[in-house]
């Protein structure tokens, strides 16, 4: 008698990464990622996965190189953006382009070790997540200058748009497919992050979080505390601030079609 094997938690997994002149990148992120999608699919959490690159309009080799190992790879694909969109339109087009039931958002530079990624998608099932969202545990590598930014910034996202979480901007997201179905984003820049958590609790999603170890970039160039992108964070938040905030919870079985079963309390 032939024992066949328990299916998989969940179908397939899509790890997606913006990049923009991530050309010194590029080559470690995709092997990292490989790495951890077949430990996934090795522990049945997940059947499949795909590495999804978004080049932003890259101005070096980027857009070349992933040609080349998507060319070489049929579990990697890259979308190329004509014209430079910054971090809220590559998100956007990634999550959009993303096939998985599962989709992880980060970055390029890996501010994290992808293995924390087996307790996020752990976290996910077995509290009946619809997004697990990381914070770092230590933020002082990144200098004080951007530490204070994020400091003030979180503050802002929790008092006008009523979010609970720690580090909103930090690039570990972790989405169930039902909340890409009904959140529609509209940031083209670095609000991006608190937009799609604020529209996925005003939606009735629930968002977990857990904390990591973060690696601050050691190759390429970030512009993320760059005073355009403090303004453009400021500005988006100010004119999305009242649709998001008119917004009411989806039915039940909208937000997931399957019947959901309570999970543990939050960690």
């Amino acid at each position: 008698m032939v024992t066949r094997p328990d299916p998989p938690n969940f179908d397939r997994l899509t790890l997606f990464f913006p990049m923009w002149n991530e050309e010194l990148t590029l080559a470690r992120t995709v092997a990292a990622a490989h790495e951890i999608g077949d430990d996934l699919v090795a522990s049945g959490e997940i059947g499949s996965y795909e590495i999804l690159i978004v080049d932003d309009a890259s101005t070096d080799a980027t857009g070349a190189l992933a040609d080349k190992v998507a060319s070489d790879d049929h579990r990697v694909r890259v979308v190329h953006h004509p014209v430079n969109r910054k971090l809220g339109g590559s998100v956007k087009t990634g999550l959009t382009e993303a096939g998985g039931d599962l989709v992880l958002y980060t970055d390029a530079d890996m501010p994290f070790d992808l293995a924390d990624l087996t307790k996020a998608v752990r976290l996910l099932r077995v509290y009946d997540a619809d997004i697990v969202s990381a914070y770092r545990f230590d933020r002082t590598g990144e200098g004080w200058r951007r530490a204070a930014y994020s400091f003030v910034y979180n503050l802002l996202v929790r008092s006008l748009l009523g979010l609970s979480v720690r580090d909103v901007n930090f690039a570990f997201k972790l989405v169930r497919r039902e909340v890409l179905d009904h959140v529609e984003l509209r940031s083209e820049g670095s609000f991006i992050d608190a937009e799609l958590l604020a529209r996925a609790k005003r939606l009735g999603f629930h968002t977990i979080q857990f904390g990591v170890d973060f690696f601050p970039r050691s190759r390429g160039v970030s512009t993320l505390s760059s005073p355009s992108v403090i303004l453009r964070i400021v500005a988006e938040m100010t004119s999305l601030l009242p649709e998001i905030r008119a917004l009411q919870p989806l039915p039940p079985e909208l937000r997931r079609p399957e019947t959901r079963q309570p999970g543990p309390s939050s960690p």
